[in-house]
């Protein structure tokens, strides 16, 4: 594995890149997923910085038009795509989420960014059909870029109203519990990466 300038020096810069589960509906910018998720690598011992590029309401093909000008702002060394959600909402062609999200994935590797695709799944409002198309969109193109899927971003926290603010967005609480699920799968990437840890994990 090629490893990245940055983290041959030591910080390495990661892209939170998504709607409003990363952009941090409803909570504080303290209590986001990047602030939070920042927290926990740095307490981990990971010297890095966090980048929230989350939009609310974005969509994927949100997410692909403002790709280039998110980038344009300086190198990242890692991405966690996390999109989809509001196509699924919408009722939007799984093709055309499956194609942004693979140019998205597409144009992050060819710059040289290691990407995390966080997977979303479909309700069955649209069809069994549907979420059958949907929800085989993350772990295809995981496998298609030999990227790393999260599994279902919102595991755990769906469906159980003490840890979301309007039935839909994680709470504080809600977040913590998503950092704690991915924060071990992301800290293996950012080993394979050679990042530098500063201290040894808590």
């Amino acid at each position: 594995m090629v490893v990245s300038a940055s983290a041959q020096a030591g910080q390495l810069r990661i892209l939170a890149f998504g709607d409003s589960l990363t952009a941090g509906a409803g909570v504080t910018a303290e209590d986001s997923l990047p602030a939070q998720l920042k927290r926990r690598l740095v307490a981990d011992g990971f010297d890095i910085e966090m980048i929230n590029a989350g939009v609310s309401g974005d969509t994927t093909a949100g997410g692909l038009a403002r790709l280039d000008y998110t980038l344009s702002a300086g190198p990242v060394d890692m991405a966690i795509v996390e999109l989809g959600a509001n196509d699924m909402l919408t009722g939007v062609d799984p093709k055309k989420s499956r194609a942004n999200l693979d140019q998205i994935i597409s144009t992050l590797r060819s710059k040289g960014v290691t990407v995390m695709l966080a997977a979303m799944v479909s309700s069955a409002n649209w069809g069994q059909a549907y979420k059958q198309d949907f929800d085989s969109i993350y772990p295809d193109l995981a496998k298609k870029h030999g990227v790393t899927m999260i599994p279902f971003f919102l595991e755990g926290i769906w469906g159980h109203p003490a840890l979301l603010v309007d039935g839909v967005h994680p709470n504080a609480a809600g977040v913590a519990r998503i950092v704690s699920k991915i924060a071990p799968q992301i800290e293996k990437v950012l080993t394979s990466m050679g990042a530098t840890r500063l201290a040894s994990p808590k």
